[in-house]
């Protein structure tokens, strides 16, 4: 929401974060004292348009100091300079991390990344482990036409394995932007029938300056814990859109509101189930909002069977300071290597 030279997130001291280290490419925060001791947390960054880069460190540094977590980030990296630059595609190092995960928490647009990197994301699902989803991840993967790798199949418009990844195991793919982007923010409406889900607990006012994704494909295990409510404005304060917005929409904006967080159970082709929590929420500037920080911590809880231990109003304050930069094309924080993240 506001803009700085240089991304307080990317600053961060490591006597504020819990001890960090060096990853492969990426950065690790130990976890201190809390429940999440002993579990492992890898989050996948790598995004042009919504600064995963700075969200995931931000998030990471909250369950390990908070939580206990031990936490590894990863980055897509220019090859050439060693910068986080989520504008390559085809690199983030040290996916090797994934293979000691307790829980992924991704955030990813659009990567075609090589089959050795692809490999360890790959091997993680057919393991049988949990998955949180952000934002764009329900169109993580693009392989270009004609691709000779073994993924494929992972490509969000794919065919065969009709919407790759997203439709398939978080339960939907890239459809449209329902809210009017840039225009149109989004406030979290709680479903009535999950009000006591461990993922809700504490976590009442979730409100963001990005927009509502359509939804199509949902499926029909999926459980709607939070919708969409679409704003007229880019304030939390501005009212719900009502009815239609021109003659020729063929839906009301909030008649029903888009599905805006779900978890599902998802049955992979080695045969395991993999819990999965999945939001169309989560640029930098979404987790901003308190309530949006807690249902991600909560579900990481939840992920790793720790739901009992979920604490009535969880611990989200930033490890240090944060000010998340803006969402938009090209605006990411330039010269910024993960050893700087310490």
């Amino acid at each position: 929401m506001k803009t700085s030279a240089l991304s307080a997130s990317l600053i961060l001291t490591v006597a504020l974060a819990g001890s960090a280290c060096r990853a492969g490419d990426g950065v690790v925060y130990e976890g201190k004292d809390g429940p999440g001791k002993g579990k492992h947390i890898v989050f996948l960054t790598g995004d042009e348009e919504y600064r995963s880069e700075e969200a995931g460190p931000m998030l990471a540094k909250i369950l390990a100091v908070r939580h206990g977590f031990k936490c590894t980030v990863l980055f897509a990296i220019n090859p050439q300079t060693g910068e986080i630059d989520p504008v390559i595609k085809d690199n983030i190092p040290g996916m090797e991390a994934l293979d000691s995960a307790d829980l992924c928490v991704m955030n990813l647009r659009f990567r075609a990344l090589p089959d050795a990197q692809m490999k360890h994301f790959v091997d993680y699902l057919n393991a049988g482990k949990p998955i949180i989803a952000l934002r764009t991840s329900t169109h993580a993967f693009a392989y270009p036409k004609g691709s000779t790798s073994a993924y494929a199949k992972f490509t969000w418009n794919n065919q065969d394995w009709p919407g790759g990844f997203g439709q398939q195991v978080l339960g939907e793919t890239w459809v449209n932007h329902h809210g009017h982007h840039g225009f149109e923010s989004t406030r979290g409406v709680l479903a009535p029938e999950f009000k006591d889900h461990p993922i809700l607990r504490g976590a009442g006012d979730i409100w963001g300056p990005t927009d509502v994704y359509g939804i199509a494909h949902l499926p029909a295990d999926a459980k709607v814990l939070v919708r969409g409510q679409v704003l007229t404005g880019m304030w939390q304060t501005d009212p719900p859109v009502e009815g239609k917005q021109k003659p020729t929409d063929k839906v009301e904006k909030n008649n029903p509101m888009m599905p805006l967080v779900w978890i599902r159970d998802h049955k992979n082709e080695a045969g395991k189930t993999n819990k999965i929590l999945t939001t169309t929420m989560g640029a930098a500037v979404d987790l901003e909002s308190e309530g949006l920080r807690r249902l991600i911590v909560n579900g990481c809880y939840w992920a790793v069977g720790l739901a009992k231990k979920i604490p009535a109003k969880a611990d989200v304050d930033y490890v240090g300071w944060f000010e998340a930069n803006w969402f938009g094309f090209g605006k990411f924080v330039r010269g910024v290597k993960p050893a700087d993240l310490k």
